[in-house]
């Protein structure tokens, strides 16, 4: 006969299942009330069930552009993505080797963690706003009058804004891929060079075979992180909005499930990219075993 589990198992699997409701839950009451009628609000019981919201949303909320919005988050997003893997990816590789000042470059990238976002954003934009007063006082200086009167910020989104997001991503994507080097097989690139392989050819045909689905899971930080990120884009990012801060103006005016319906969407973007990260992870292994 089967062995009845303990009490204490059912309680735990009671704790677990409350702590998967209290942290999927919101996500999915947004995600039912965007499916509202023409006249649902934003509580329950819902008034009826359509897509009403989801074809306002398409057609724009009031005044704000959602879908530039939407754009703009998206490009930072990619570049944000790639950047964070070929750099941690490079220094992870980097200190794979002892060289002088790498306890304090390590610790520096770090300590972006436990700085707060809000003051790494206000740190940025200082120094950005340093920058535009060099750069008029030197236009001046010199009379190059077209820079002088033209000139009005380097902030934007792919300037203090791209560099705000980095200082979140980088620090994930290295602790990573420091992980991943340390328990790499060096005896495999040993043997790869001892066959008379290039420095190239190890590292393309020994390590980053290996290290492959590590570099997936860094680019997915890279992106999911960027794209959800506020507090370190909202002093730095210059005159144009990312989707998030849109989003988080949106809350204090619109009153309608619109609000939700874009919540939705945004979800909805960074469970696709994760379901993408899942899949190149597969078809990754699947081509090692080919090979194999």
């Amino acid at each position: 006969m089967e062995e009845r589990r303990p009490l204490s198992f059912w309680l735990l699997a009671l704790l677990f299942a409350l702590f998967v409701l209290f942290l999927y839950g919101p996500t999915l009451t947004i995600l039912v009330l965007s499916f509202q009628g023409p006249e649902g609000g934003l509580t329950f019981p819902l008034q009826g069930l359509s897509l009403h919201w989801y074809r306002i949303l398409w057609d724009g909320v009031g005044v704000v552009d959602i879908w530039a919005a939407f754009r703009r988050s998206v490009k930072l997003g990619l570049t944000v993505m790639v950047l964070t893997t070929l750099i941690s990816l490079s220094a992870g590789y980097a200190f794979r080797r002892r060289f002088p000042g790498q306890s304090l470059l390590f610790h520096l990238t770090v300590t972006s963690l436990i700085v707060p976002s809000i003051v790494v954003s206000l740190g940025i934009a200082l120094e950005f706003r340093l920058i535009d007063d060099a750069v008029k006082a030197w236009a001046e200086a010199n009379e190059v009058t077209w820079l002088a009167e033209g000139y009005t910020t380097a902030m934007g989104l792919f300037t203090s804004g791209l560099g705000a997001h980095l200082t979140w991503t980088l620090p994930f994507g290295l602790l990573i891929m420091f992980a991943v080097f340390n328990r790499f097989p060096n005896q495999l690139e040993e043997a790869a060079r001892d066959l008379g392989a290039s420095p190239w050819q190890v590292f393309r045909h020994v390590v980053l075979p290996l290290i492959g689905p590590s570099l997936v899971g860094v680019a997915l930080f890279g992106f999911t992180l960027s794209w959800d990120e506020i507090a370190r884009s909202s002093q730095a990012i210059g005159d144009l909005n990312t989707l998030p801060l849109e989003l988080q103006g949106l809350t204090t005016t619109v009153t309608t499930p619109e609000i939700y319906a874009l919540g939705t969407l945004t979800t909805g973007v960074s469970v696709a990219v994760i379901a993408l990260s899942f899949a190149a992870i597969a078809l990754w292994r699947r081509l090692r075993l080919k090979r194999g």
